[in-house]
């Protein structure tokens, strides 16, 4: 039995939050949910990718949101919503991107070896940074990026590494939550994301950016590259929740807990996470 536990810090009572319920994975699943210092206005859903978030209305300067996870049977998917590709501009590859993408992929015998050959393309395309402007902010599809590196964190890498793959005929899936490096003992202040693939019915689970910044060399496939764990909470870019009340809350993306501002923009809030487990 695993205990997520999310801090959610320097709130103002009366705000409205919105956080992730999480997801099943054939790694373990959300079996229950508490929160501390908030009321629980809605649970609000994303039909097409089977999502659902919690609306809360903060009560206390902080709140906490409590998950227990527990591990599944072997039997256990990701969802299957997670390989359904959607067409906005955060995921649809541009023409130059998609004509690259299917050559890259041909060249390296397509298979699993056109998935390896499209990482590395990836992966030989950015530098690891944070850049306050996204290679992708000004376009309406994910651009090709011809030549040279172009700085960019684990968002940037995988928004471009899932249009290229889905653009070349294969099945891939953007995933999210947090990962807990061993070295911090079960703490993180960050969110992170990493893509999955399937062919042929194999499931292979990427991450880029954990190889780029440990400098572990080529990218391979595996969960955890770096030691440490991870928790899923949800996947898929481009998110429409359904109020219930006609209205829709249109966003990026719901990683971790957002919080509505007076401008009426969800932003993001200030966190500490902790994992602890218990056999």
């Amino acid at each position: 039995m695993t205990t997520l536990t999310v801090d959610i810090l320097n709130l103002q009572p009366g705000t409205l939050l919105m956080a992730p319920a999480g997801i099943t994975t054939p790694h373990d699943s959300i079996t229950s949910t508490g929160v501390k210092g908030a009321q629980v206005v809605n649970v609000l859903m994303e039909p097409e990718l089977g999502l659902s978030a919690l609306l809360l209305e903060v009560q206390d300067d902080s709140i906490q949101i409590m998950h227990q996870l527990s591990p599944v049977p072997d039997t256990a998917a990701y969802p299957a919503s997670v390989f359904t590709p959607r067409r906005n501009r955060f995921t649809e590859a541009s023409e130059q991107l998609a004509h690259a993408s299917r050559e890259i992929a041909a060249a390296a015998g397509g298979g699993r070896g056109g998935i390896e050959a499209l990482v590395a393309e990836a992966e030989a395309r950015f530098t690891y940074a944070h850049p306050e402007v996204r290679f992708n902010d000004d376009s309406e599809r994910v651009p090709f990026l011809a030549c040279g590196t172009t700085p960019g964190s684990c968002i940037d890498i995988n928004t471009y590494l899932i249009a290229s793959l889905r653009a070349a005929g294969f099945e891939a899936g953007y995933v999210y939550g947090y990962f807990f490096p061993r070295e911090r003992d079960g703490q993180t202040q960050d969110m992170h994301c990493w893509v999955i693939t399937r062919h042929h019915g194999e499931i292979l689970e990427w991450d880029v950016a954990h190889h780029m910044k440990a400098g572990l060399g080529n990218t391979r496939p595996g969960l955890n590259p770096r030691p440490g764990h991870r928790i899923a909470l949800g996947h898929s870019l481009g998110h429409r929740y359904h109020t219930g009340a006609g209205q829709t809350i249109g966003l990026k993306l719901l990683a971790g807990p957002l919080a509505l501002s007076a401008s009426g923009s969800w932003d993001k809030c200030q966190l500490r996470v902790r994992s602890a487990h218990k056999p």
